[in-house]
C-alpha cells in the first residue's frame, strides 16, 4: 500500500487562517468521554493481537503509560478537530490507538488523551504561522490532560511517555516543560518513546538517548524507511535501533525481530524485518509480508520510502518486551 500525498497536499490546506476560527471548546478532563484510553473501563488500548498469546496486564502493572496518539485529522474544515466528532474518535480509537498503545498494555496503565489535534497539513505549511498555531493549541490540551493526569491519576507511580508523530511533537514538549529542570520528575521517568518525529541527541540537558535496553531516564527516537534512502535533513536526529535498542550503526539482524504485527491486526510476524541505524534514520529490508504499509511524504522524494505509518507496527513485540524490561530496571533502581 503506497499512501501518496503530493497530489493531494493543497486539498488538505484549510481554507482560513488560524485567526478566522473559533476553536471548539477545550476538554474538561474529568469527562472520561475525553480520553481515548483508560485503565478502568474496557477501551481499545485493552486489546492484543489475535491468536498471540499475549494479555492486558494493565490491572497489575506497576507503572502508567501517557500515550500521545499521531495526526489521525486530515480535513480542512479547520485547523485542529472538534473532539465532539464520534466518527474521528473511532478511527482514532480503532488505528492508532489499537496498534499503537497497546504495545504498552503490559507494562502499564494506559492514558490516552484525545485533544484537538492539528491537522495534517499543518506539518507542512511552511509560509505562515497557521500551522503552528494549531501545534501550540493542540498542545496545550495535552498539557492540560498531563496535568490532569498527574492530579488525578498517577499517585507517585512511574511514567512512560509514549507518542506517534504528531504525539510524539507534544510528547517532546511535555519533557521539557515537566522533566527536564524537575529531578523528581525525572526519577519518576521510566523511558520516553518518541518515535516518527524529529528529536535531536542534545535535545535536552538531562534527558539524553538511551545507551542500551535498560536504561531509564532516558529517550528512544527513529523514522524507519526503506534501505538504501538518505534525507540529509534528518543527518542531526537521534535514532535508537529498537532489535538492539543501541545508538550504533551495526546491522541488527531480522532474527532479532520478535514480530512485526500487520495492519489488521490479526497476524504476528516473526523477523519482519531488520534494522540499522544510517544518519538520523532507521534503514529497514522492506517486509515481504503484507499489512506494513508506506507512506509517501509529500514534496520529500528522498523519504518515498518511508514506512512511517509501520514504525510501531514492524518492532511491536521488542518495544512491549523493551517496556516491560525497563519497568523492572526502574523498579530495581528505585527499591
Amino acid at each position: 500500500m503506497l499512501i501518496s500525498l503530493n497530489s493531494c497536499l493543497k486539498l488538505l490546506k484549510p481554507r482560513h487562517d488560524f485567526v478566522a476560527y473559533t476553536p471548539t471548546t477545550g476538554p474538561d478532563y474529568a469527562q472520561d468521554s475525553l480520553w481515548a484510553a483508560l485503565p478502568t473501563r474496557r477501551d481499545s488500548a485493552d486489546v492484543v493481537p489475535e491468536n498471540s498469546g499475549l494479555r492486558d496486564e494493565q490491572a497489575t502493572a506497576a507503572a502508567d503509560v501517557f500515550f500521545i496518539h499521531p495526526t489521525t485529522y486530515y480535513w480542512r474544515k479547520a485547523w485542529n478537530a472538534d473532539l465532539s466528532r464520534e466518527k474521528l474518535n473511532r478511527f482514532t480509537d480503532k488505528s492508532t490507538i489499537r496498534h499503537q498503545a497497546t504495545a504498552f498494555n503490559a507494562a502499564g496503565r494506559i492514558y490516552a488523551p484525545r485533544y484537538r489535534q492539528a491537522t495534517l497539513y499543518s506539518f507542512f505549511d511552511e509560509q505562515t504561522p497557521n500551522g503552528q498555531e494549531a501545534l501550540n493549541l493542540a498542545y496545550a490540551d495535552v498539557k492540560s490532560a498531563f496535568q490532569y493526569y498527574l492530579a488525578h491519576y498517577n499517585q507517585g507511580r512511574p511514567i512512560i511517555i509514549a507518542g506517534h508523530s504528531q504525539g510524539t511533537a507534544h510528547a517532546t514538549r511535555l519533557l521539557h516543560e515537566f522533566f527536564e529542570n524537575d529531578p523528581k520528575m525525572r526519577r519518576r521517568l521510566v523511558t520516553a518513546y518518541l518515535i516518527g518525529f524529529k528529536v535531536k541527541p542534545g535535545e535536552y540537558q538531562t534527558i539524553r538517548p538511551c545507551p542500551d535496553s535498560l536504561a531509564t531516564g532516558c529517550f528512544i527516537s527513529y523514522n524507519a524507511v526503506a534501505t538504501g534512502n538518505d534525507f540529509p535533513p534528518f543527518h542531526p536526529f537521534a535514532v535508537t535501533n529498537p532489535l538492539t535498542w543501541t545508538l550504533d550503526t551495526l546491522l541488527a539482524p531480522a532474527t532479532l525481530n520478535r514480530g512485526g504485527v500487520s495492519q489488521d491486526f490479526k497476524r504476528i510476524d516473526p523477523q519482519v524485518t531488520d534494522a540499522k541505524i544510517h544518519q538520523g534514520l532507521l534503514w529497514i529490508t522492506p517486509p515481504k509480508p503484507s499489512g506494513y504499509p508506506r507512506f509517501l511524504l509529500p514534496g520529500r522524494p528522498e523519504l518515498r520510502h518511508s514506512f512511517h505509518i509501520a514504525d510501531y507496527a514492524l518492532f511491536y513485540l521488542n518495544i512491549r518486551e523493551n517496556a516491560n524490561s525497563r519497568v523492572r530496571a526502574w523498579q530495581k533502581n528505585n527499591q
